[in-house]
């Protein structure tokens, strides 16, 4: 599919000056956002559109390139941030909305943008669920990931056997372009060649001259006990080959933990609600409490009330920077029969009736202090 021209992509006229096509990025930026719009293909593909049109419009150099030359000023999948890949808005936004930003934070993958200098590899976005348990202990899980690796007919060249390279025509070798500002004059990275200075006269005929080749990829990543949902983690060079033999990018998992049947998570202190029965309340009992690994033995003492929690401590989660362990929290819940045969009803009445105040003294403080209102 041919590519949309990048002043159509941003919604701006050919003669737009730089904060305009800022404005017009912020906007769209967030309208498209993968963070606002899970599951969503194809706000997914309008997001990396946004991407590349801007790193190329954004930049005076590389946007007097795509005037003169088009989408041919910087070859086959060349400088284009977001093309089968992860786009990774943290520089861009940093530089629309201004470091320290809410949407670091929002967005941020923090560190390290899809392409840079040299031709390096787009960065790849890969969401994983796991389980409450696997997040709470740590786990090595594989994975497997469809991207650009080196071709294997050109081995990452991105040129045919026997072509040789020559001088980049754009910045004549030097690998920067030149910009002059006022007084100062600004060395960037060439829109053409990537910051490489040569280009090839024939280029490889399977990959187009990219240097890569779309297949799956088999990945281990390790899990450290902790994690929650929205942590994000780096795997180093797993990212998308570079173009003609450039440095790989990253792999950036985004983690999605499910929920568990019996703990809920507070910070690293684990919740668990456990069932006792009045007799257990009212007489005391010990209780077996499960915990992450094996279940622990919990004396309930006598006339203990709803609601009560008994902390067991180191028995929490991890902490992810390595910072000790949570606790667990049982919270017992009484419960309250809801069937009685004759004989167990017999049995209760009974109990009801040598009852006096001083069994129930919460009961008494509340119905006197409800007396004394209609005083």
């Amino acid at each position: 599919m041919a590519k949309r021209d990048y002043y159509e992509v941003l919604g701006v006229d050919h003669s737009a000056d730089t904060e305009e096509i800022k404005k017009a990025y912020r906007k769209l930026a967030l309208k498209f956002h993968p963070d606002r719009n899970p599951n969503d293909k194809s706000a997914e593909e309008n997001f990396k559109e946004l991407g590349e049109a801007y790193e190329i419009l954004n930049d005076p150099q590389s946007r007097a390139a795509y005037d003169r030359f088009g989408h041919a000023a910087f070859g086959p999948r060349a400088r284009q941030p977001g093309a089968g890949g992860f786009h990774d808005p943290g520089e861009i936004f940093r530089e629309v909305f201004g470091s320290g930003s809410i949407f670091d934070d929002l967005f941020g993958m923090g560190g390290g943008g899809a392409s840079g200098a040299g031709g390096r590899g787009e960065d790849l976005r890969y969401d994983m669920e796991i389980s409450f348990l696997e997040a709470a202990r740590g786990c090595e899980r594989e994975i497997t990931v469809n991207k650009l690796g080196p071709c294997e007919a050109c081995g990452g060249s991105g040129a045919e056997k026997g072509a040789a390279a020559k001088s980049c025509p754009v910045c004549a070798g030097r690998g920067q372009v030149i910009s002059s500002r006022g007084i100062f004059s600004i060395a960037q990275t060439c829109p053409r060649c990537g910051g490489r200075g040569r280009v090839v006269d024939k280029p490889c005929r399977p990959c187009a001259g990219s240097g890569r080749r779309e297949r799956p990829a088999r990945i281990t990543i390790k899990i450290p006990p902790g994690v929650d949902t929205g942590v994000r983690l780096r795997s180093a060079g797993n990212g998308e080959a570079g173009i003609q033999g450039g440095s790989p990018g990253d792999l950036h998992i985004v983690l999605h933990v499910q929920p568990h049947e019996m703990f809920q998570r507070d910070g690293d202190d684990l919740l668990c609600e456990v069932p006792i029965s009045f007799a257990q309340a009212a007489l005391g009992a010990e209780v077996e409490v499960p915990t992450l690994d094996t279940p622990v033995s919990v004396k309930i003492p006598p006339g203990t009330q709803n609601g009560a929690v008994f902390r067991l401590k180191g028995r929490g989660v991890k902490n992810l920077q390595g910072y000790g362990q949570g606790d667990l929290l049982a919270r017992v819940l009484v419960e309250i029969p809801a069937r009685l045969n004759s004989e167990q009803r017999a049995k209760l009445e009974e109990f009801s009736r040598l009852c006096d105040e001083s069994v129930h003294p919460l009961s008494k403080s509340f119905f006197d202090r409800a007396k004394r209102l209609f005083r």
